[in-house]
């Protein structure tokens, strides 16, 4: 099984369910420091820096690295601090790609 930072997003058009509380329990050991939230449905996570301008700068990396994967989540920043959650949209829930999307995030932030 290849790690989720190497897979690509898979465009979800919808249809399908959402992980399951397990299934999702179960990939969250691969996304470090992110949390499950909303009844499983949802991840988010809270990165901090030391200045504004680096939160900012954080923030239109992964906007970019969203846009690549055509794999879009919410973002807010502000001094200090830069906030992402993922879902699916479409299908009210998490899918593989919201997982995918975290650890090359924690990638970009590791760098």
């Amino acid at each position: 099984m290849s790690e989720l930072k190497d897979k690509k997003c898979v465009p979800c058009q919808g249809g399908i369910p959402p992980l399951t509380p397990n299934e999702a329990h179960a990939l969250m050991h691969q996304v470090e420091n992110w949390d499950l939230i909303e009844s499983n449905t949802k991840i988010r996570r809270t990165f901090t820096f030391k200045t504004f301008i680096l939160a900012q700068e954080f923030a239109v990396k992964v906007g970019n690295l969203a846009e690549s994967e055509n794999h879009h989540p919410d973002i807010s920043y502000g001094w200090g601090y830069c906030t992402v959650l993922f879902y699916t949209h479409k299908i009210k829930g998490l899918h593989e790609n919201d997982f995918i999307l975290a650890a090359k995030v924690n990638v970009i932030a590791s760098s």
